[in-house]
């Protein structure tokens, strides 16, 4: 047994993708070909049309079960309202360390949440730190069974430019 082993390169086609700045962090094979990467900046997944990278701070939700990732990306709307698109999966073959890398960097990419009862439902108010910012970023959810009316959408403004304001930063 080697005591010093190489580390396994990530594929040079995923590489050539990344910005300069960019690394892989973890990455897995997915059966069928492609893989699925986790960098400092987002997870690059290998949509039929290419591979492209899903932010962090748009990532809702992640599922690992019976070696099939699910992954639900959000759209922000109006730089105020997180709208989740249809979850994408993955079957990996050969997964390394990715679905415990993906866990840490979508937890820890959570600094808040706050559930606030509006007309005709609830918002969920969620604070995320985007890679290569300072700060916390609040936009907002509404919860299943919510309307997304011009009154909602006011209350949601007021709250996030509150949320905003108390931790320093301003409305890009």
């Amino acid at each position: 047994m080697r005591l010093f082993q190489r580390r396994e390169e990530p594929p040079a086609e995923l590489v050539a993708l990344l910005d300069r700045d960019e690394r892989v962090v973890s990455w897995a094979d997915v059966s069928g070909g492609g893989v699925v990467a986790a960098t400092q900046r987002g997870l690059w997944w290998p949509f039929t049309s290419g591979a492209r990278r899903m932010p962090w701070e748009l990532i809702d939700k992640v599922i690992w079960r019976d070696g099939v990732m699910t992954v639900i990306e959000a759209d922000l709307v109006d730089d105020l309202l997180l709208v989740d698109r249809e979850p994408v999966s993955a079957t990996l073959s050969t997964v390394r360390d990715l679905p415990p890398t993906v866990r840490k960097r979508v937890e820890a990419n959570i600094v808040d949440t706050q559930l606030v009862t509006v007309a005709g439902g609830a918002v969920r108010f969620v604070g995320r730190r985007r890679p290569g910012r300072d700060g916390v970023s609040w936009w907002a959810h509404l919860e299943p069974g919510t309307p997304d009316t011009e009154d909602v959408r006011e209350a949601i403004r007021a709250r996030v430019g509150r949320l905003r304001a108390r931790s320093g930063v301003a409305v890009e």
